[in-house]
This record gives C-alpha cells, sequence and structure tokens, in this order.
C-alpha cells in the first residue's frame, strides 16, 4: 500500500468519524450516559431532599426480600402482557389474513385499523376512559338500553385488567398487522397453487405454507409487542392511576410513583434495573427457542 493511499484510507477514516459524532455524542449525551448514571443510583440512598449515600445491594435485597408491592408489581405486567401478546397477535394476523384478499374496501379497512396507532396514546386513553365510564359512559349506556346494569369497569379489580388489554390491543394491533399483511404478501403464490393441486385444504395450506413462511415477522413481532408491554405506563396512569388499590400498579408506574411521588431516586433506579434484565431475559429466551420454529430466516 503506497503512501498516498494509505493516508487517503486515513482522511476517508476521520471523514467517518466526523459524520457520525453528532449522533454518537447524542447517544453518550442522551442515552448511554443517562443509562449508567442511573446504574450507579441504584446502589445508593438518593432522593431530592438530601444528597446521595452508598448503600451497596440495600435497594435490591429490599425490593426481592422486603418489598411486597414490588412482586405485585410484577405479577401484574407479566399479567399484562399474558393478556395483550397473543390477543394481539393473533387478532393482527386474523386482520392480516382477511385484508390480504381481494375484497372491496380493503383500503378503507387498512386505513381505519392503522389510525389508532398514529393517535396519541394520552388521547385514546382518555377517549376509552370515557367509554367504560361506570354511570355515563357509552359502553354502560348501551347496555342500559337492553336493560342490562353495566359494572364498573375501571373500579372492579376483576375487570380493569382486562379492559386495559383491551384498550392497548385495539391501539396497537394496526402495526402489527401491516407487518403480517407484508409478509403474507410476499409468499410465493405458486406454493399454494402446488398445493390446492395436491388436494390440501385451506386449513392445511395455513399451517405448512403460510405460518413457515411469516414466522421470521411473527418472531419479529412477538419481541416488539413483549417489549412494549412490559413497559406499559401511558394507559395505567390515565385510566385508573394504578387502581382500584394496587389492581393495575405495573412496573414503569411503580418507578414513576417512587421517582416523582415519593422522590427515592435510589430504590426507583434499582426497581428501573430490574425492569431491564426482565425485558433483557425474556428477550434472550425468545432468541435462543427461534430456531425451533423459525424455519425461513433467509
Amino acid at each position: 500500500m503506497t503512501t498516498y493511499t494509505a493516508r487517503a484510507n486515513r482522511r476517508n477514516n476521520w471523514y467517518g468519524y466526523l459524520f457520525i459524532s453528532p449522533m454518537m455524542l447524542g447517544f453518550l449525551c442522551f442515552l448511554a450516559g443517562p443509562i449508567i448514571y442511573a446504574f450507579a443510583l441504584s446502589f445508593t440512598d438518593y432522593s431530592l431532599l438530601h444528597p446521595a449515600s452508598f448503600v451497596g445491594l440495600d435497594n435490591y435485597v429490599q425490593l426481592v426480600g422486603k418489598d411486597p408491592l414490588f412482586w405485585k408489581t410484577v405479577g401484574n405486567t407479566l399479567y399484562f402482557s399474558a393478556g395483550l401478546i397473543p390477543l394481539n397477535l393473533i387478532l393482527a394476523l386474523s386482520l392480516a389474513l382477511l385484508l390480504n384478499q381481494k375484497l372491496p374496501g380493503t383500503g378503507l379497512f387498512r386505513t381505519a385499523i392503522f389510525t389508532p396507532v398514529v393517535t396519541s396514546i394520552v388521547v385514546w386513553a382518555i377517549v376509552w376512559k370515557y367509554v367504560f365510564a361506570t354511570d355515563a359512559g357509552l359502553l354502560n349506556q348501551i347496555l342500559g338500553y337492553f336493560g342490562m346494569q353495566g359494572p364498573a369497569w375501571l373500579y372492579d379489580t376483576a375487570l380493569v385488567m382486562p379492559v386495559v388489554i383491551v384498550v392497548s390491543v385495539l391501539k396497537k394491533v394496526g402495526m402489527n398487522m401491516v407487518i403480517f399483511l407484508a409478509a403474507l404478501q410476499d409468499v410465493p403464490k405458486m406454493y399454494y397453487e402446488a398445493a390446492t393441486i395436491d388436494g390440501a385444504s385451506k386449513w392445511r395450506q395455513f399451517q405448512s405454507i403460510t405460518l413457515p413462511m411469516i414466522a421470521p415477522s411473527i418472531f419479529l413481532t412477538l419481541i416488539i409487542t413483549l417489549i412494549g408491554s412490559l413497559k406499559v405506563f401511558s394507559q395505567i396512569i390515565v385510566m385508573t392511576e394504578g387502581g382500584p388499590g394496587t389492581s393495575t400498579y405495573v412496573l414503569v408506574y411503580y418507578i414513576y410513583q417512587l421517582a416523582y411521588k415519593v422522590f427515592d431516586i435510589g430504590y426507583a433506579s434499582a426497581v428501573a434495573f430490574v425492569l431491564f434484565f426482565l425485558v433483557l431475559v425474556l428477550t434472550l429466551v425468545q432468541w435462543k427457542f427461534r430456531k425451533r420454529w423459525v424455519h425461513h430466516e433467509q
């Protein structure tokens, strides 16, 4: 390599570093830096009312062994995820299969289903809070028209979490539907033609052709939906504020309460990193087992 070529390569490298420097500075200042600082705070007893003092693993010991509300929030978060993920994916896939047919008006229905995705989550939650209101709510008024007494949807510990799950599914299902629809349209038609000639039923074609071919998209939506469900917050604070009691306390809402209501920043940071590791572990588990059912990755 000549001296001129080496100088040119170094100059090009510096140009590359120069172009990515704004993004790297933003990443370090607004993402990596705060994450590292929050991790350090999780080992301290820090409040806005007094300086930080190092306490080691005391925050983690307390939340694991001495804080029943923490385990309640973990259970509520997993309950929300377990209800939202299958309902969201099944509904999204069903809508994608329906809209993949050559039917009139599919463009209008796609727009209608996707519109909630781009709607503000706060506005969406406020609207549905009034829909599920006990006295003047639209749903209870409809039930009253048919002579039925509507329940207190947002004040019943058995009903409130399913209500929040349904509202969240309707908000996000359009995104997964679009991903599934794109995957379905990418499946070669000749596979279905060959299966039809062989006498395979529609259900058999769905099992043997559709599902294996769109498996990578299912895996992608599963990861995205899981992470989103573990970070649920806006619907909770707008619709229920964690109530009734602590029946809808989830981890992000608990972190918010600790940090901005109690001002226990150190303990809130510890809970935040438990949530981080929970998301990381569940994502890695799914990544580990993807090869058992994702067969079309190329």
